[in-house]
């Protein structure tokens, strides 16, 4: 029986203990040979720690690890080199002291193996002398890897002093790697988003960011063509408990974990987590969602009066999707680098992308978060969802209406900046999550519908004030 790596983000205990890997090896030869300095930005749960850890053990030397795969034919030295792994994500970053606590940490812990610097000295300092004393007691320049490199400044958001703390705080260190060029081989960031060069990479500025590259589409999640070649087995598995042929269990997987894309390449990724889940667990569920909501997310589109509707329309630069710091104004680069919207066509004649939701996992989870925050009830509240639906299906107008407007009564929409616009994200949600055909600023010869609601039997046309 294949084994899944479930929650396992080491490569070493993924290939030890025989687990199934998707062969990014190749992709780890071409970053390391082709380049110095690295950004890369994916969502959460997308497989950047597997790269991190990934990119250790070839830098370790650890040959063993990598025998079959791709990278074995195309490495023959495998140089060991010293590797400094910093992983910022396994903390809580409340207060002034809790970034430099995680730093302090994992600088004792590589002064440990390359000797202390002297007291009283600063992080950046200390940083500088475990990068030097690698460099002179192995002979071999300095592997950095940071791995969610941004966590802290994800907590913060909202907190300007902690963040401006912050901030300060990550452009020291990660400034460290360019002061000191001459002894590193190597240097490789991973995080959600991508906050602006000026921000805390301006010390570094010749970064490599590939979050966009077509060239590494693939160096996260998996491609359709890995799942056929390392799941094929447990795919087949899975259609026979459902009763289906594979075909039709591989077309569900697609619609359901599949369609990321993080440049204008055509092939799509699935998102890792979920589908390993999926296959592991054989069933169709939202496992993505179920290690987070995306609050603060909401909470910046509530804010900004965000119109619903131009999820599905949005056209974006490059420029605004690589950025964070217009997020009081914009929460579309959030939204991207979040994973919750994605690339789905690319316009060479204005270089823009057109967004989108990638597969119906993500669509209907994140509905179903937009849903809690925007109308002022639950999806379980009574039997409100179930007599809505009712009447509607039945040609009911006069009544759901009428449960609209009670549900509503009272609620204040000027808390929610435009209240027009409020209502009208409110209503639209409504109707979509309850599985109704939904369309909202349909254009026609005469003029604008603001929504169109359609059944088995009914087209209902709404105006909304």
């Amino acid at each position: 029986m294949p084994k899944y790596p479930i929650g396992i983000q080491t490569f070493s205990n993924i290939i030890k203990e025989g687990y199934v890997y998707a062969d990014k090896t190749a992709l780890v030869y071409k970053l390391a040979n082709e380049g110095k300095y690295y950004f890369l930005s994916r969502p959460r749960r997308f497989g950047k720690s597997l790269l991190i850890t990934t990119l250790e053990a070839y830098f370790q030397g650890r040959k063993e690890l990598f025998e079959g795969l791709a990278i074995s034919k195309l490495e023959k030295e495998w140089i060991v080199c010293p590797v400094l792994h910093i992983d910022l994500n396994a903390e809580l970053y409340d207060t002034p002291d809790s970034l430099r606590s995680i730093w302090r940490r994992h600088l004792s812990y590589f002064e440990k193996t390359y000797g202390a610097s002297e007291p009283g000295q600063t992080l950046a300092d200390r940083f500088v002398g475990v990068i030097r004393r690698a460099y002179e007691q192995t002979g071999q320049k300095v592997v950095v890897l940071v791995d969610e490199y941004d966590k802290p400044l994800l907590q913060t958001i909202g907190n300007d002093a902690l963040q401006n703390e912050y901030r300060g705080i990550l452009k020291s260190m990660y400034g460290v790697t360019k002061t000191m060029d001459d002894h590193i081989r190597f240097a490789f960031f991973t995080g959600v988003t991508e906050f602006s060069k000026v921000s805390v990479f301006s010390d570094l500025n010749n970064l490599k960011d590939i979050s966009l590259d077509h060239r590494y589409n693939e160096v996260c999640g998996i491609t359709e063509k890995e799942i056929h070649g390392t799941m094929d087995e447990g795919v087949g598995e899975m259609a026979e408990y459902f009763g289906i042929t594979k075909e039709e269990c591989y077309e569900r997987l697609k619609k359901q974990y599949d369609g990321y894309h993080f440049s204008n390449s055509e092939v799509g990724i699935y998102n890792p987590f979920s589908l390993l889940r999926a296959i592991d667990s054989q069933d169709f569920g939202d496992y993505w969602f179920e290690t987070g909501t995306p609050t603060f997310l909401v909470e910046t589109m509530k804010r900004n009066n965000y119109d619903l509707e131009q999820l599905t329309r949005e056209n974006a630069t490059a420029d605004l999707l690589g950025s964070l710091d217009s997020i009081d104004t914009n929460p579309i680069p959030l939204i991207y680098q979040s994973g919750y919207l994605t690339i789905k066509s690319y316009d060479p004649r204005f270089m823009t992308y057109r967004l989108g939701f990638p597969n119906d996992e993500v669509e209907r989870g994140f509905t179903r978060s937009l849903f809690r925050y925007y109308t002022p009830i639950s999806p379980n509240r009574d039997n409100f969802l179930k007599d809505f639906v009712l009447e509607v299906e039945a040609g009911q107008p006069e009544k759901f209406m009428k449960r609209i407007e009670t549900l509503f009564a009272g609620q204040d929409y000027q808390l929610a900046g435009d209240a027009e616009l409020y209502f009208h994200n409110a209503v639209s949600l409504i109707f979509k999550m309850v599985g109704f055909y939904t369309e909202t600023e349909r254009h026609t010869s005469d003029g604008r519908m603001d929504m169109v609601v359609q059944t088995a039997d009914y087209i209902y046309l709404f105006e909304c004030k």
